[in-house]
């Protein structure tokens, strides 16, 4: 079992990725190629016949140099007619035709491989998002998670795609129009491939710079896009303080970083194309000067130099694809690599297995008693635990928990909803350990209203029912009654159907906050946590729910967290925590009696509320 005191917070040491162990070498880009080989065994069909098209324009176009030179050769001979010029001409236009249907196919089956191939690798990084835990995305910022699914995949499918296509065909063009040509005149070949291996040697140095320079742009675009996300979510809050013009010009200074760095990987790039070009052209310089003597001499016919600079030419696009496909497959396997280490990373929280129904109890039901034994909890960051030996049964019924702010309370409903993990015989869902029992099992026993309330921009019902899509109608009003919002929604323009906007941005806090309630409610689920989930409504509101909840949670156990003392006074049971510790617990009248502390808030709230 991990130790909670260290796995939550975890950082890895500078250069270590997470779950790397110390001393352990870094994966380099290309291994995470594994990633890959399970995708192109599945659409293997669409590969093969993908690239024997691309075969065939390839075998098509290196045929029409040798049309040509026939046709040079006898114009040279004088033995050409029209009729023998027309019926080359006919044959290169077919051969063109034949070239264009090939060209349609490879274009539809291999780039149509390289988008099914970004849709399964988006699928997969969805899935294994939502299987991670808090931890984790404490450590990754939303930024950089949209990212990997925006940049870095796209990356993946360019390289995947066209590069995997130029890749190909430059090689099968190369090797193809060398054999040509040295089958013409083999001293003429070696003297047209002389730049060559310097080409070769320039790209593996500049291609090793071009690898660091892009991850630093990704990571950089992943900070830009956190910064503009933070921004626009905080929108109403940037004006409330009028700090349009500070991010403007934070957004201006990150955007700045971003494009120098982008600018530095131009000036590789930009380097390649043109270093290929040159050695392209210096290629078909020595071919025009010794070709030509060549020719004058009569060692060569007119048609076999126009074929040879004809395929030359053919060459010319595997040279320059040479720094292009450097740079893709280098972003490609870059952008991989930051893909493979999301989906190598692993939850946290330790699933006890197959999931299923909670423990039930007697009724056949669980009857969401929960226990707790000497439950200590920290973060890595956190010099002291958060929570220090918590001893604590919470049977059915209303218990309030109360305590100053960085007390431990929420930190503590965390815990119990299965959000961080405990050790081994510290939390008991039905007698039963919850370290025994998948995280379906234990958190579907839980509804849970968090402290900060998400609501999703839609209508106002799909909110309520988000736990249950098929809730009826009646079911949703009913829950809503319950957290006393119905007769708000109902003066609405199209009640349950009003659109909320982002994040509930049409609604007050308090209406938000009782709309979450009213999800939690619709679960119907044995145990019920509200942590600080009625902060935001008013004192007699909050009397209100109270009052509704006891009928409601009947049978069913119910953690209200709440800075407010007086509407937990009906409650079963009162916890008071203090600096993570529980300092008293009983009913309200006897805390009032016998705990100073309990009392000091109580009174000072009470005064607070009568001035």
């Amino acid at each position: 079992m991990p130790n909670p005191r260290q796995e939550p917070g975890a950082r890895p040491r500078p250069g270590q990725k997470p779950g790397q162990k110390p001393g352990q070498k870094p994966d380099k880009p290309w291994q995470a190629l594994s990633l890959l080989r399970p995708l192109f065994r599945r659409y293997r069909r669409w590969l093969i016949f993908g690239f024997a098209a691309l075969l065939a324009v390839d075998f098509l176009q290196l045929t029409i140099p040798r049309v040509i030179k026939h046709a040079v050769d006898s114009l040279e001979k004088g033995s050409a007619t029209g009729h023998s010029l027309l019926i080359g001409g006919g044959v290169i236009l077919l051969l063109s035709l034949g070239i264009a249907v090939c060209r349609f196919f490879w274009r539809y089956l291999i780039l149509g491989f390289s988008r099914r191939l970004e849709g399964d690798l988006r699928g997969r990084m969805l899935g294994h998002l939502l299987l991670l835990d808090q931890p984790y995305f404490q450590r990754h910022p939303t930024g950089e998670l949209m990212a990997l699914t925006t940049n870095d995949l796209a990356a993946v499918q360019l390289a995947c795609g066209m590069g995997l296509v130029a890749c190909v065909d430059a090689l099968v063009i190369s090797v193809a129009a060398l054999a040509f040509m040295a089958y013409i005149h083999p001293t003429l070949t070696l003297i047209a491939v002389a730049p060559l291996p310097v080409l070769a040697l320039l790209t593996r140095l500049l291609s090793a710079r071009l690898h660091r320079r892009f991850k630093k742009v990704q990571e950089e675009f992943s900070r830009l896009t956190e910064f503009a996300r933070n921004a626009l979510s905080s929108i109403r809050l940037i004006k409330a303080y009028t700090q349009e013009a500070d991010q403007t010009l934070r957004f201006d200074a990150r955007g700045r970083v971003y494009v120098r760095d982008n600018l530095k990987l131009a000036t590789i790039h930009g380097t390649l194309f043109p270093v290929a070009g040159l050695f392209a052209n210096l290629s078909l310089l020595l071919v025009l000067f010794y070709g030509g003597r060549l020719t004058v001499r009569g060692v060569i016919s007119a048609g076999d130099f126009v074929a040879f600079i004809t395929y030359l030419h053919m060459m010319t696009w595997p040279m320059m694809a040479i720094g292009w496909v450097t740079n893709l497959f280098q972003r490609g396997a870059t952008s991989l690599a930051r893909i493979k280490e999301l989906l190598e990373a692993r939850p946290v929280l330790r699933d006890a297995g197959e999931s299923g129904p909670a423990p039930a109890g007697p009724t056949g039901r669980s009857s969401g008693r929960i226990r707790v034994r000497r439950l200590t909890f920290g973060y890595t960051d956190n010099r002291r635990p958060v929570l220090r030996d918590i001893d604590l049964d919470i049977t059915p019924g209303l218990t309030g928990l109360v305590g100053r702010t960085g007390s431990g309370k929420t930190t503590f409903c965390h815990l119990l909803a299965r959000l961080y993990p405990v050790e081994d015989h510290t939390l008991f869902l039905d007698d039963t350990d919850v370290n025994r029992l998948s995280l379906e099992q234990a958190r579907g026993a839980i509804a849970y209203v968090p402290q900060d309330v998400v609501l999703f921009s839609d209508t106002i019902r799909a909110n309520i029912a988000l736990g249950n899509p098929e809730a009826s109608r009646e079911a949703v009003e009913a829950a809503a009654r319950t957290a006393a919002i119905h007769e708000e929604i109902m003066t609405m323009a199209k009640g349950y159907e009003t659109r909320i906007g982002e994040r509930g941005v049409n609604l007050s806090g308090g209406q938000r906050q009782r709309i979450a309630l009213a999800r939690a409610l619709l679960l119907d689920r044995p145990v019920l946590i509200i942590d600080d989930g009625l902060s935001a409504v008013d004192t007699d509101t909050e009397h209100a729910i109270i009052r509704a909840l006891a009928e409601h949670i009947k049978g069913r156990t119910c953690l209200i967290v709440s800075h407010r003392v007086a509407p937990l006074a009906a409650a079963d049971s009162i916890v008071v925590l203090e600096q993570g510790a529980i300092v008293a617990r009983g009913r309200h009248g006897e805390l009032m009696a016998a705990n100073d502390f309990y009392r000091a808030i109580y009174t000072h709230q009470q005064a607070g509320c009568e001035q």
